[in-house]
């Protein structure tokens, strides 16, 4: 334990130093750490060889995107989305709905044994993209703002907004073998319900609390910087208690802090990242070291052509349909479809499935880690070549 510990440690401390020279190389974290888990994985030097019962991925995953959910929502500009709600509203409504349904259906002519609703499965799976991996996009000046305005708030909410068509479908395949689909959709809407209730009250009630105690004098500088990914994980953790959804409840907790919330959040926020972002390179090197080993004996061709759609066709028809009335050109609508990336989202939503029992979670699993792997790649070396290349077009029109 305290190798692996020591490990990872020296990886994070090694690569803080070098961040922005790697990220200058069309490089990223996540990149850098899946690599060095397979490095260090029986693919590679076979250093470690963990059990999946020795490291809980599955609680870390959770957290992680918990912490994430909740920044996401927090840190949304209402006021800036009020003012160019057109391109994520448009992604968002329309381009999320045909994402999921185009998948479904690629899943069922690829996968002929998947039922209609694992299928759908799959295509919700990876209709969610990861905000935190698409961020040498958004924070890159060489796109327009409101381009990067667009990406952030469409990333940053669609994964909220999977989370119930995930626990509906979920409930429809285990409804039809078993409770009946009247009874699976009761159960979702209590999922939905508790997530939502938990996740509101329990923000309004800490935003509350923080506005006394800072009016008070009370807290100190290092702890209230603490609060905040305190709530995130407790109002996701109160919901799983009470069989209600976690990840909705982070995504409702931090709409409801943000309002709440009269004061400037940035500062507040930013030892959550912080910590988000620490666990989440931690989750990308046990994708390397454990998940990616364990996938890829069961990896076919079908697979590979069902990921390689979902990064293209799947995800970019649709968001290029859905942006067909508004004034973007070409390259505009072609730049906000192929970055859609997949990443910790699609991974915690394969680890629901996959506690779930349902029948065809090997499939729907392997799918979604080879997915995620490419999109890792292809959508990190293309970042800054493509911004820049979207950069000259803005120029020459």
């Amino acid at each position: 334990m305290y190798t692996t510990l020591a490990c990872f440690a020296g990886m994070v401390l090694a690569y803080s130093l070098v961040s922005e020279k790697v990220e200058r190389l069309s490089l990223s974290g996540p990149i850098v750490f899946v690599l060095a888990g397979v490095l260090l994985s029986p693919l590679g030097l076979g250093l470690f060889n963990p059990s999946a019962d020795s490291i809980n991925g599955k609680a870390l995953i959770d957290i992680t995107l918990a912490l994430f959910l909740f920044v996401d929502a927090s840190s949304a500009n209402l006021g800036v989305l009020h003012r160019h709600w057109r391109l994520p509203g448009s992604m968002l409504l329309i381009g999320l709905p045909l994402s999921i349904t185009l998948g479904t259906l690629a899943a069922m002519w690829l996968f002929p044994t998947l039922s209609l609703y694992e299928a759908a499965l799959l295509g919700t799976m990876l209709a969610a993209t990861d905000a935190a991996l698409g961020k040498a996009v958004v924070t890159n000046p060489s796109v327009p703002q409101h381009l990067r305005e667009g990406l952030s708030a469409e990333s940053g909410l669609n994964d909220g907004l999977c989370v119930p068509f995930l626990l509906l479908f979920i409930a429809l395949e285990q409804g039809s073998a078993a409770l009946g689909a009247g009874a699976a959709i009761a159960l979702l809407v209590e999922e939905l319900g508790i997530g939502i209730a938990v996740g509101g009250v329990l923000s309004l009630m800490a935003a509350r609390a923080l506005a006394w105690a800072q009016k008070a004098g009370w807290p100190g500088e290092i702890w209230q910087g603490l609060s905040v990914p305190a709530l995130a994980v407790l109002v996701f953790a109160v919901a799983q208690t009470l069989h209600g959804s976690g990840y909705i409840a982070a995504f409702v907790g931090g709409l409801c802090f943000r309002a709440a919330i009269k004061q400037d959040l940035h500062a507040m926020l930013v030892p959550t990242e912080g910590i988000a972002e620490a666990l989440a390179m931690f989750a990308w090197v046990l994708f390397g070291l454990m998940l990616v080993p364990a996938a890829l004996p069961y990896l076919t061709w079908t697979h590979g052509l069902y990921a390689v759609m979902s990064l293209t066709v799947v995800r970019m028809l649709p968001i290029v349909l859905s942006l067909s009335h508004s004034a973007e050109g070409t390259p505009q609508k072609l730049f906000l479809a192929w970055f859609g990336p997949r990443g910790l989202a699609s991974l915690a939503f394969a680890t629901v499935v996959w506690s779930e029992n349902i029948p065809a979670a090997g499939t729907l699993i392997s799918v979604t880690i080879l997915t995620v792997l490419m999109s890792l790649f292809l959508h990190g070396v293309t970042a800054r070549p493509f911004a820049r290349r979207l950069a000259a077009a803005e120029q020459r029109d």
